[in-house]
């Protein structure tokens, strides 16, 4: 008897992740002993958000389930709740469900509610980006939560095995495969500095200052200083550079930063876009003169394109991270000094996430670990 397809499902919350999954996605979808589907949630369903599902759909992959989880706001209290509703909807979802193994990634907070309301089910779970520390976020729990839940562990850094034993009391369970979202950056053709200015009306000639910030989450009540200092900064920086910003994700007081930028949309030099997609970020980072925020791009994809990242605050706390990457308190002085002494400055460094072999590293892993009679 032959041996059947192994039935895949991948857990979609964001652009983000989304954008991470694509290398793997391209050549799981091309596998003939792959079934592979798509289960969508978190801000891919929102409006506001840009709605992403669609670009799932336009890429072509099958989409099992929509689920709208994000009922509530972003206080602490709504991610509670928010929490809890995901966790009520996965469980029909699991009830239901047969897949030999769902992909998940990172450390979300509706990744980890999706994740563990699977465990009753004894759902198969393979935790992409597993072992890290971010201690600067609650979402570092949330990423243990989900190794917790996971049966197989895929690590960025090999040093990372060792803390997922740690975690999960089990040896043979994570395996390295690098940052797989670096095997974009050999597959997606970057726009050029005129194509980039035809599709969003940014011309990436003048110098740019490339800006994603997300909220602090450990201590949430310095987000409502961290957003004075850096409105501060930004209005002293647009009077000199082009400043090129997309907006943050559905964390506790997102929508706090959201209102800033919002605000700001007056300033001729500010350019602001809820979301660029995979393709027009890398092209963005590629032209742009220097990077300045607290978001994983920052320290995982910008030294491949020899980018320096001003990261502010302590979101990334702990992570692990190149020369390039140079940490600054929300301190408008300082976002400012720093931006200008770093801008269009060339990292010649090493990326210390690349691994050229990790994706077909993951899908060999995948059949030897899920094999289906």
């Amino acid at each position: 008897m032959g041996r059947s397809k192994i039935k895949i499902g991948v857990l979609t919350s964001s652009r983000a992740d989304y954008g991470i999954y694509i290398p793997l996605l391209t050549e799981l979808s091309k596998d003939t002993e792959i079934e592979l589907s798509i289960i969508a949630f978190g801000t891919h369903i929102k409006k506001q958000f840009g709605r992403t599902v669609e670009e799932i759909v336009k890429d072509g992959y099958t989409i099992d389930e929509q689920i709208d989880n994000l009922k509530y706001g972003d206080s602490p209290k709504d991610i509670a709740l928010n929490y809890a509703h995901t966790a009520t909807l996965f469980a029909e979802i699991w009830a239901k469900s047969n897949y030999d193994c769902v992909l998940c990634l990172g450390d979300r907070f509706e990744m980890a509610a999706a994740v563990n309301a699977g465990i009753p089910f004894g759902v198969y779970f393979a935790h992409i980006h597993a072992g890290e520390t971010s201690m600067g976020a609650i979402d570092n729990i949330y990423r243990d939560q989900i190794s917790l839940a996971a049966k197989l562990h895929f690590v960025s850094i090999e040093g990372f095995k060792k803390r997922i034993e740690h975690i999960t009391g089990s040896r043979d369970t994570a395996f390295y495969s690098g940052a797989i979202a670096l095997e974009n950056l050999k597959n997606i053709p970057i726009l050029s500095v005129t194509e980039f200015e035809k599709k969003w009306g940014v011309d990436l000639s003048k110098p740019t200052i490339l800006v994603t910030v997300h909220p602090e989450t450990i201590q949430p009540e310095r987000n409502e200083n961290h957003i004075k200092e850096l409105q501060k900064a930004l209005r002293e920086l647009v009077q000199e550079t082009q400043v090129l910003a997309t907006m943050p994700n559905a964390d506790t007081l997102g929508l706090s930063y959201r209102k800033m930028f919002n605000d700001m949309r007056e300033l001729d030099n500010l350019k602001i876009f809820e979301n660029l997609g995979t393709r027009s970020y890398f092209s963005a980072m590629k032209h742009c003169a220097v990077l300045l925020g607290n978001t994983s791009s920052g320290i995982i994809e910008a030294a491949s394109f020899g980018k320096y990242v001003i990261n502010l605050g302590e979101r990334q706390k702990g992570r692990a991270h190149g020369r390039n990457v140079i940490h600054t308190p929300f301190n408008s002085s300082d976002i400012c000094g720093v931006v200008k002494k770093y801008l269009n400055s060339t990292y010649t460094g090493k990326n210390i996430y690349e691994s050229p072999e990790g994706i077909k590293h993951v899908i060999k892993t995948l059949k030897e670990k899920i094999y289906v009679v």
